[in-house]
């Protein structure tokens, strides 16, 4: 029997919240509650259980971005699915860096959607193909990487396998069954990636994997 993924939709227009409920709320998802705007939305964080918050960017009063970072510094384990129209590299790197783990546009499809939400559930990433690009383009043109590269630590063969495995979105235990390894150990790896990188979660991981352009199939 599957897991029902409790949502928590936030976005300024009504008609987009109502569109998204007439999808989303089905036996595997459930709607359990619904804001205009980040101060709303962490008003009711404090009263419902929710494993994924859905939210727009551009909202009056308090931001997607300002929401993301409020709500994972109080609620430490909310997965938070940006999706939004705003296809820009500075809004995406900002989301991301309050901690959001997956990226989808307004005009994804039902399938790309319903993807991102159980990835984000699980606790992995998703981003739309048309984000990945963005990122790609800008950050393929920064003046500063050759800078930073220079003084970074390189990462282990094994740490390498790790990373690629979640880019390509395993989870603990996928990765553990693909390596032989014990899932604590794949956690102990992902622990070494992040300090060792300097960013502050797997979003931030997928990001330099793809800004360092490590994999192919990426």
């Amino acid at each position: 029997m599957e897991t029902t993924i409790k949502i928590l939709l936030v976005d300024d227009h009504q008609m987009v919240r109502e569109g998204l409920k007439s999808f989303l709320d089905q036996e595997h998802y459930q709607i359990v509650g619904e804001a205009n705007n980040g101060t709303e939305a962490l008003s009711l964080l404090s009263d419902i259980e929710v494993d994924v918050l859905v939210t727009d960017i551009t909202m009056p009063e308090m931001d997607g971005i300002d929401l993301t970072k409020e709500a994972i510094k109080k609620y430490p384990s909310l997965n938070v699915l940006a999706l939004t129209m705003m296809n820009e590299g500075h809004n995406i790197k900002k989301m991301l860096a309050a901690g959001a783990k997956g990226y989808v546009l307004k005009d994804c499809t039902q399938n790309d959607l319903r993807k991102a939400i159980e990835n984000v559930a699980n606790g992995q990433t998703f981003f739309s193909d048309e984000v990945t690009e963005t990122i790609m383009q800008g950050l393929t043109a920064q003046p500063t990487l050759k800078k930073r590269v220079a003084t970074e630590i390189p990462l282990t063969n094994r740490e390498t396998e790790i990373l690629h495995l979640i880019c390509k979105e395993y989870s603990n235990t996928e990765i553990a069954e693909a390596l032989f390894i014990s899932a604590r150990t794949v956690e102990t790896h992902k622990r070494n990636l992040l300090e060792k990188t300097g960013v502050k979660n797997i979003a931030g991981l997928v990001l330099y994997a793809i800004e360092r352009k490590l994999f192919d199939d990426l």
